[in-house]
This record gives structure tokens, sequence and C-alpha cells, in this order.
């Protein structure tokens, strides 16, 4: 059986009585820092328990919020990101990103991005918004009728079912999204599968010790295959081995990126404390391509999210505020606030490949021999396109079982 991958983000905005140029590269650092930042917050208060998050889809809500936030409502989710989505520079760049991830479907790989406006019947959109939304990311209207709430979670529930590609997707927590106050909620989907470049062998999956951050050790099923891989080995500013293995997907557009810490004794924390847009390119332009044993246990983890907490710690806070919030960019009609920031991501890695609905000094350690990658202790992961080096799913696993 193959794994599955998928995230779903929610945001639902509730109506009240009124009372310059970036370069491709910077750009690619900045979704990259984005995705890292979106982690850490959601990983400080998960402690440590598998999880993962898709900043792809995150970050297309926030994108197309953008376009109709104003004010320092603008302000905060244009830092969060760490760009406009005005400058035109940005546009061409996310729709190449966006193009390259949507819809495509090639050699056994799919990667899919949709997102979606429902709309309260009788609401009154800016014409520039709906000429904007029409226009981004696979992205469509739809009208809604919020004052059946019930009749509202259904429809949302299967647009993002029909988003997620062959529909393995458990519902969603919806009941806020369709409130019979809500006037507008906004829905985005990232859904990856693909098999790998090369696949591991049922055959030669065998039961293996694997150790968790609190020191106990669990067996599970573990699997194994010679192959050649890039692979390198570094350390952390402060002295803290760790290796990077790249498990390239069929085509070897996407990879998944595995970090292990050097010892066991060492804390993972430890380890994505020192993650960074620029780490993780050095990491992946300074990879050996060499022959060797690869050991990754068979995982699967599915999360669901409250994201108000990581968006505050973003410095994203008036979009919740019914006071603060400007979103007239959106509508003129009332004011709209954003109630509920719902985020949900599933992986699932087995041997014939995965479905899934500052500056830090990183030094670059000379080989003493052919090593063997052997996942058995808490590891982090993230799923990256090679030409945009945009980070499609990030997370980790503590516990494989």
């Amino acid at each position: 059986m193959l794994p599955i991958c998928f995230a779903a983000f929610v945001l639902s905005a509730c109506c009240l009585t009124k009372g310059s140029c970036i370069s491709h590269n910077e750009l690619k650092e900045l979704k990259t820092e984005f995705a890292i930042n979106l982690y850490q917050h959601m990983a400080e208060a998960e402690n440590r328990t598998s999880l993962v998050v898709s900043p792809a889809s995150v970050a297309v809500s926030l994108e197309l919020l953008q376009f109709g936030a104003q004010g320092n409502t603008f302000t905060e989710l244009r830092d969060a990101l760490g760009y406009s989505i005005h400058d035109q520079s940005v546009q061409d760049f996310l729709h190449v990103v966006y193009e390259g991830a949507t819809g495509s479907s090639s050699q056994g790989t799919t990667v899919q991005q949709a997102c979606s406006l429902f709309v309260q019947a009788g609401v009154q959109l800016s014409p520039r918004f709906v000429a904007h939304t029409v226009r981004w990311v696979n992205s469509s209207l739809q009208q809604a009728n919020f004052s059946d709430p019930n009749a509202t979670a259904t429809q949302i529930q299967e647009w993002i079912t029909s988003n997620i590609g062959d529909g393995d997707v458990h519902s969603m927590p919806l009941e806020m999204a369709a409130s019979p106050l809500n006037q507008v909620a906004v829905v985005s989907t990232t859904y990856f599968k693909s098999r790998w470049q090369k696949k591991f062998s049922f055959m030669d999956t065998q039961i293996l010790p694997f150790t968790t951050a609190e020191g106990s050790t669990l067996k599970v099923p573990t699997m194994h295959h010679t192959a050649e891989v890039n692979y390198g080995q570094f350390q952390t500013a402060s002295l803290e081995p760790f290796s990077v293995v790249e498990l390239p997907y069929i085509g070897e557009k996407i990879s998944m990126f595995v970090v292990l810490p050097g010892h066991k004794r060492t804390l993972l924390s430890q380890i994505e404390s020192h993650l960074s847009a620029k780490a993780i390119t050095l990491w992946a332009n300074s990879l050996k391509r060499m022959r060797m044993d690869i050991f990754l246990p068979r995982f699967s983890i599915q999360n669901h999210f409250d994201l108000k907490t990581a968006f505050s710690a973003l410095g994203i806070t008036d979009i919740f505020d019914p006071i603060n919030a400007d979103f007239r960019g959106i509508s003129e009609q009332g004011s709209l606030y954003v109630s509920e920031a719902i985020h949900k991501a599933k992986i699932e890695v087995t041997e014939g490949g995965t479905k899934a609905s500052g500056t830090t000094a990183m030094v670059l350690l000379k080989r003493s021999r052919t090593p063997i990658f052997k996942a058995d202790r808490p590891f982090t992961f993230f799923l990256r396109q090679a030409n945009t080096g945009s980070v499609l799913f990030i997370g980790r696993v503590t516990n494989p079982s």
C-alpha cells in the first residue's frame, strides 16, 4: 500500500456590525524560512510528539488573505510571510512554484494544491479581490449558506476530499468554519503522492529497535535497501553532529530529506533549533553521492492543529481581532475577521513511496568511511521541490509505532 500525505487549512471570516522587487533566490529563502518558523512554533507546542505540517498549504491561504487585507492586518501577513503578494516579482515567482505543484502528475508523482473561498450568498465581494482569487493557485469561489452549518460543513468537506487525490481523508473539524455567523471561509489543500526513485523491498523490512527520546526501546518495522544516495555529515555551531540523507521520489523533482542526530544522547530539538533556510540550502548543495545502506522505519503521522498560537508567535494577531482586522479588500460589507485557523496534515511512508493528504554556522565534516544511515532514533524530515526549494511538508518522527 502506498503512503499518503495531505494538508488542509481552513480560515473562516465572520461578519460583525461596523463599530519592491525580490529576486527568485531571495524568495526561495523567504518561503523556506516561513516553513521552518511555522514548524518550529508548532513543534514547541507539541513537545516531543511526532508531527507533520504542510507550510505550503498554510502559505497559500495567507497569500490569498493578503490580497484582501489592508492597514496593519496586511503588514502582519506580509511580515510573517516575508513578502508582499502585491509585488509583481513575487507573483511571477509564486506562479512558477504553484504551476509546478498544481495538478502535476508525471512518472508516478502527483503534487496538487488548491484553494477555495466559500462565500455567504449575498455578500458583495470586491471585484479586484475576485479577480485575484480566480487566478491564484487553482483557486475557486463557491457560494455557501452558513445559516445551514451542517450543509456548509458537508460542502467544504466534499471540496477538501475532491482535492486530496484519492479521497483518503478523515473529516476536518469544520463545526466553527460552518457557524451561522460566518460570511467567508478560505480553505486550501496540498496533496502529494509518489513512489521512491528506488523502492524499498518488503522482503528486506525487518523488526529492529528504535530508541525514543525518553530512552525506551521499541521494536518497529524498519525498511532497508542499499542505494546510491546524496549524503552528508554536519555539525551545528554548538558542535552537535548530525547527518542528512536525500531520498528522491521518482522523477527526482521532489525528495525527502531525513535529518538524524549523530548520537542517541543528542536531543532532536538540539538539531532542530539550528534549522534555517540557509542551512537547508547548504545541505542540499553539499551532499555527496555515495552507495550506502539505508534503514528507515515505516511511519504514519496525522495531526490537527489550531493555528492561532503559531500565528500569534509569527506576529499575526489582527486577523483574529473583531475590532482590528481589516479585510475591506475582500468586502466593504461589515467587518470581516478570522474566527478559526485550522490545519490538518497526514503522511504515510512505506516501502513503495510516500503519500501525504538566524543564520547558523553549519560545517561539513569529512567522511572517514562509508557510513550506514540508520534512523533508529528520533529524526526530522522534509519534502522539498528541487527547482523551487519549496518545502511541501515538514515534520519529525519520535515514535514510528
